[in-house]
């Protein structure tokens, strides 16, 4: 048995802020601002898509696709997830950004609805492994005093990737416009991977997790992108680094993976309130989430005959309100901490997404009007939704933290990926929507908030400013 005594994560924890932080950011934060554009320009183009003219897809066609979509989510993270724990972060967050970019391109291509679903299917799953790949190379190379926080920030991009979006398809699909509404849907697929070949220089560049070499068996390697990281934030913030106390190390064995049996073990007798915490928080936002977000357009047309031209507006303010909600509130996360923060943010925007969802079924909104207070519910949702992300993320050992992040991230989308299809339904068709039936909806989704802020106040954990080796062990550590 082969012992490692390593001061790797401490000597990452113990580095402030510095330029290589923000190139980390910038570079992996794009998982997320892709999935918003690739999700918000879905949803803006729905009512295009029903066009005859276009593709001439029936609504519940276009809430299918969105299901479709998601699902190739759940498949991507579960299966890059598990490639992510056994060949390294960096692999997997280069492949998983060339899945997305070709299939979402040829989206733009396509002729009928099957190769419209195939081509989203595949593009979700390029984005599903963002997600388990990206969290967790954030989490393991980002100082503990600013984890939640960047956390919170950098799966709030979600937003900017949708303010993007809206911005595109605005232009692109405003009544008027020079384009033929045929050509424009397309273009609005092309936008998302623009983005991610201007990204794919910097993020080639990125080391890979120092916390993942160590603990598969690769310390040299590991001291290595630890030194040349503290000789960047030297010399980029003229700063001279003090050494780490030696009781600061952790010894552990190294180990290749962990075997799946071991990581079902560890789930569910290790860490089984963990486990009912983190698929709780991951579900329940999910649902909420996709059921409104893959829907809004169609209440904009059906119940308050917007335009479908004009659409993109109203979603650039409830896009603005997300995008918000992670940066103004993410600080607090660290300093209040975790529990308070998550149980409240979920408990509040669940309370008033019901009173705001009676304000509809009474008939007492108008477009705006809604608009308005959704941004402000989910100003206070964004916040939470993120949350889910970051709990799942840095409360499981390192060696299956990818894996952890994918199951319960399929979790949450399997749930979440009958939202769009049953929410659609209960619009119904455009010449008889009932505002009665999708109130019972909203209402459904605003418990499942609550419910995960009474479990967040159970279960929740400690984890504010903490290294993630004192929130979980490594299971290489306990070997040890």
């Amino acid at each position: 048995m082969s012992l490692v005594r390593t001061l790797v994560p401490a000597r990452m924890d113990r580095l402030p802020w510095s330029p290589f932080h923000t190139r980390l950011v910038i570079a992996l934060g794009v998982a997320w601002v892709l999935d918003g554009l690739e999700i918000t320009i879905a949803s803006n183009v729905g009512a295009f898509l029903q066009r005859p003219d276009t593709l001439g897809f029936s609504s519940a066609e276009v809430g299918l696709s969105a299901t479709v979509y998601l699902i190739g989510e759940v498949v991507g993270a579960l299966y890059f997830g598990w490639l992510s724990d056994r060949l390294g972060r960096r692999k997997l967050f280069i492949l998983t950004l060339a899945v997305y970019l070709v299939a979402s391109g040829l989206t733009a291509l396509t002729w009928d609805l099957w190769s419209f679903l195939v081509l989203r299917f595949v593009a979700g799953t390029g984005i599903g492994g963002e997600y388990a790949a990206v969290n967790s190379a954030i989490d393991e190379m980002i100082p503990s005093y600013y984890r939640g926080r960047v956390d919170l920030a950098v799966n709030g991009t979600y937003w900017l990737g949708a303010l993007l979006a809206t911005s595109a398809t605005f232009l692109l699909l405003h009544p008027g416009g020079p384009l033929d509404p045929d050509w424009a849907w397309r273009l609005g697929f092309v936008v998302g991977p623009v983005i991610g070949v201007a990204i794919w220089r910097l993020r080639r560049h990125l080391p890979e997790s120092p916390r993942w070499l160590v603990t598969h068996g690769r310390e040299a390697e590991a001291e290595r992108v630890v030194a040349e990281i503290e000789e960047a934030v030297e010399r980029e913030d003229r700063i001279s680094l003090s050494p780490v106390p030696d009781e600061r190390a952790i010894t552990v064995v190294p180990e290749h993976h962990a075997p799946l049996p071991q990581v079902a073990r560890t789930l569910f007798r290790t860490y089984p309130q963990r486990s009912v915490l983190s698929a709780s928080l991951m579900i329940c936002q999910s649902f909420l989430y996709n059921a409104i977000f893959f829907t809004y357009a169609l209440v904009l047309t059906h119940f308050y005959g917007v335009p479908a031209g004009e659409v993109p507006k109203y979603m650039f303010a409830f896009a603005a309100g997300n995008l918000l909600g992670p940066l103004i509130l993410g600080r607090l996360f660290d300093t209040v901490g975790r529990r308070q923060m998550i149980a409240g943010t979920f408990i509040t925007s669940g309370l008033l997404l019901a009173v705001t969802g009676w304000l509809f079924k009474e008939g007492l909104l108008t477009a705006t009007s809604q608009t308005v207070l959704w941004s402000m519910i989910f100003f206070i949702a964004s916040a939470a939704a993120s949350s889910a992300y970051l709990t799942v993320s840095e409360i499981f050992p390192i060696e299956m933290r990818a894996q952890a992040i994918s199951l319960f991230f399929a979790l949450g989308q399997v749930a979440g990926a009958f939202g769009p299809t049953v929410f659609a339904s209960l619009i119904g068709d455009q010449a008889h929507p009932d505002p009665g039936r999708l109130f019972y909806g909203y209402c459904f989704g605003a418990a499942m908030m609550i419910f995960a802020g009474v479990v967040e106040i159970v279960f929740g954990v400690k984890a504010e400013r903490a290294a993630l080796e004192d929130i979980a062990a490594p299971l290489t550590a306990r070997k040890a």
